[in-house]
């Protein structure tokens, strides 16, 4: 952060001149002394700051300004910066307008010119000044800021997608004073939100996640158009494939959607991954691997979406939604599967407003005290429904199934049984749900006996199972019944290759239809839907990749 301005501002081009002078000469090894010349110019250059993040601790204006008058732009600028204290620069003839000034904008002083000499008349006033300035409290230090609504749905996507690429950030209101102030700062309106303040004081107004990305440092163009391997999805799979792929030497390229770590990236605590005794979130085990791509020379290139896979002899190439492509020798697909939406009244428009699939952790803080609603009986949603329970009043776990031993880890059952205010509720669904500009309240059923029941809640998070994003590659790879890439052994039972194949050999063991095309980790076929496992295929499948190098 740099270090806090004083501003002064005179439409006298000598006066000017003069008080930045004695305010440089006194104080500009601790402060940054910012000039301007009309209450316009001064407004702007606070503007500036203000989404720079940094500090503005004296104000001091001339009274008599054409335009905007010293006491006008006291007041424009007490909604930018209220700590600051305010002076106004008067001539003899004006103390009455700078003493009824006291209460028009709290006038902190006022100084009449000349006040020579500065040691005498201007300094000591500012020294007191600044000192009751530095006695206030502080702000948050300059991070990147985020603007929003409680209930949008777009400022959820925008926090979420930040916390996901762990970037932190400041979430402040839109209607709360300092949320105002930057919406002002930037001449965005209240409905303009997302409004992103980044660091060096770009304001992004309802930005596109590309759009952020390029504007957080993440990568989003590749640099070279060949590469020997492209991974698609940046999960444990497609990590595990980019740091093996590059640690090996092959030119890698790992193309993300959105976020590195998928759903295990979102998982709040891993307990039974292989050397972590003691867990480990999702976030810091994914963070950990993307380090490690990137140490080995990986690029990662992140929001960008895959629409299309096309064989150019023996040349692979993956389009973009944007119209650009990328080619390459061999592609590991490792896209993953995303949430089943649950398909019930009224749930729909309140995605982002109340009802969240995965578990959404941005919204944690914001459950203090207040029931929780989590539907599914996976792993995943029993981490959530842990985590949950050191936020929430209540969490309340609801399965279709008589209990959770059908799909959930033992050890998660007992850790479950042994939190207070965490309770399965047994047999029941999630039937309606209704809200005005947020999610209010829930109807279940009880599937045995058909009873329902209304209940308050503004929080849903959803694990229903999950389907493969694969529908861009239907008419490329061979899936089965339900999008599920099938590989090796699965594309020729029955004796038979698969069609278009023009090899002698066999597909290999994690190999698609299409040769030097592979896939690992949850979008394959019959795969084993665990974090070790798919970390597990996407080292094995760059073995196959270098077989399948080594013999074309």
């Amino acid at each position: 952060m740099a270090n806090p301005a004083l501003l002064t501002v005179d439409d006298d081009p000598a006066v000017s001149r003069a008080v930045a002078r004695d305010l440089r000469r006194h104080y500009g090894d601790r402060y940054r002394v910012v000039r301007a010349s009309s209450g316009a110019e001064a407004l702007d250059a606070l503007r500036e700051i203000k989404l720079r993040g940094d500090e503005v601790a004296v104000l001091l204006a001339d009274y008599r300004m054409p335009e905007m008058n010293g006491i006008q732009f006291l007041e424009a600028a007490m909604d930018l910066f209220p700590r600051a204290r305010r002076v106004l620069l008067t001539a003899y003839a004006d103390t009455d307008a700078a003493i009824n000034a006291i209460n028009v904008v709290d006038l902190d002083h006022y100084l009449l010119k000349p006040w020579h000499p500065p040691e005498e008349k201007l300094y000591p006033v500012v020294d007191g000044l600044l000192e009751a300035w530095s006695r206030d409290p502080v702000g948050e230090p300059n991070m990147l800021r985020v603007v929003g609504h409680r209930w949008s749905a777009p400022s959820f996507e925008v926090r979420d997608f930040l916390a996901r690429n762990l970037v932190p950030y400041q979430w402040l209101l839109a209607d709360e004073p300092e949320g105002g102030r930057l919406l002002a700062a930037a001449g965005a309106a209240p409905t303009d939100v997302p409004l992103v303040v980044t660091p060096d004081g770009t304001a992004l107004v309802m930005p596109s996640e590309a759009d952020l990305a390029a504007h957080i440092g993440l990568s989003t163009s590749p640099a070279s158009d060949f590469y020997d391997l492209v991974v698609v999805g940046a999960g444990p799979a497609g990590l595990g494939a980019a740091v093996y792929g590059a640690s090996e030497g092959l030119r890698t390229v790992l193309v993300e959607r959105r976020a590195t770590g998928g759903q295990a990236g979102q998982s709040s605590r891993i307990e039974n991954y292989l050397g972590f005794p003691d867990g480990v979130s999702g976030s810091q085990l994914t963070d950990r691997a993307r380090r490690q791509a990137l140490k080995f020379g990986a690029e990662l290139l992140t929001t960008r979406d895959c629409v299309g896979l096309e064989v150019a002899g023996a040349t692979r190439v993956l389009k973009f939604g944007d119209g650009a492509s990328i080619a390459a020798h061999t592609v590991v697909l490792a896209t993953g599967v995303s949430y089943r939406q649950l398909d019930v009244p009224g749930l729909a428009g309140l995605t982002g407003r109340g009802v969240f699939y995965g578990s959404a952790s941005t919204e944690a803080p914001n459950c203090a005290g207040q029931d929780v609603y989590i539907v599914g009986g996976a792993n995943s949603a029993g981490q959530a429904a842990v985590y949950f329970s050191r936020h929430a009043g209540r969490v309340h776990i609801l399965v279709r199934s008589g209990d959770l031993t059908r799909s959930m880890s033992q050890y998660l059952i007992e850790q479950i049984e042994r939190i207070d205010n965490i309770e399965v509720h047994p047999y029941t669904q999630v039937v309606a749900g209704e809200g005005d500009d947020h999610l209010e309240r829930l109807t279940l059923c009880d599937g045995r006996s058909g009873e329902r029941r209304v209940v308050k809640t503004s929080w849903l998070f959803i694990f229903i199972g999950a389907e493969p994003r694969t529908d861009w590659l239907s008419d490329v790879v061979v899936r089965d019944d339900r999008g599920y890439v099938l590989t090796g052994p699965d594309l020729t039972s029955g004796g038979r290759r698969p069609p278009g194949w023009a090899l002698s050999r066999d597909p290999y063991l994690l190999e698609s239809s299409v040769p030097g095309v592979f896939a690992a980790g949850d979008v394959r076929a019959d795969s084993i839907k665990r974090v070790a496992s798919a970390v597990g295929e996407g080292a094995m499948v760059v073995t196959l990749a270098h077989r399948y190098l080594t013999a074309t």
